[in-house]
């Protein structure tokens, strides 16, 4: 059974979710697969499209349940890892370099994260894959600070599998109303969007404050 554009009402033939359609209808759960580890690889392809869609699609029979879930799943672990991959390479140093160019951070920023990750790193990278935007953004620093791959790929199978199937259980049960998972999934996704803006206009400004402090005391 083929899954049509006449499904979709409200996203054009040439949308994310046609893209989609195409690779479902043409690959099954493996076009499903290679959708999603785009996804993590290019955050602004948006899984709470996909993931639905994919859903939609096992009910209306063009893949089963099951099928879904697993190549979904595997295509989330395959982004995380190529992501992982970038991170181990691009490496501690060269983040240390980076890092010391920018302006408005210090060394000391750094190690204090990286001591935060080497603590916490477990349940970042599990429970990241749950939350917008980061799902894809916490691959990096668990290769730069290299995790042991089997714990990453662990926790990302673990993670991605719990987040997939509630968006594509989600399709599955609204059927051609699956397009309102994006709607609340979004405002989620901006909302974590929100919180990292003024978590960052807010570490710039107490930044600023001090160095304005520093420079104060030195001229006194």
């Amino acid at each position: 059974m083929q899954l049509t554009y006449s499904a979709l009402p409200q996203e054009p033939a040439g949308g994310i979710a046609g893209w989609a359609t195409g690779l479902v209808d043409t690959l099954g759960g493996p076009g499903a697969g290679l959708a999603i580890a785009l996804e993590n690889l290019f955050p602004p392809l948006p899984s709470e499209v996909i993931l639905p869609l994919t859903g939609f699609a096992a009910g209306q029979g063009v893949l089963s349940l099951a099928s879904a879930l697993f190549w979904t799943t595997l295509g989330s672990v395959v982004g995380a890892v190529v992501l992982y991959w970038i991170g181990m390479a691009f490496g501690r140093d060269r983040m240390h370099t980076l890092w010391g160019k920018l302006p408005l951070v210090k060394a000391s920023d750094l190690v204090r994260t990286e001591e935060w990750f080497a603590k916490h790193g477990t349940k970042a990278v599990f429970f990241g894959r749950m939350v917008p935007i980061f799902r894809s953004l916490i691959s990096v620093p668990a290769g730069v600070e290299r995790m042991p791959l089997h714990v990453f790929v662990m926790l990302t199978t673990l993670g991605s599998l719990i987040w997939n199937s509630i968006l594509v259980m989600a399709g599955y049960w609204l059927g051609d109303q699956w397009e309102t998972v994006e709607t609340y999934v979004g405002f989620a996704s901006k909302a974590v969007l929100v919180l990292v803006v003024v978590a960052v206009a807010t570490y710039v400004v107490l930044r600023l404050r001090g160095t304005d402090r520093a420079q104060h005391r030195r001229s006194s």
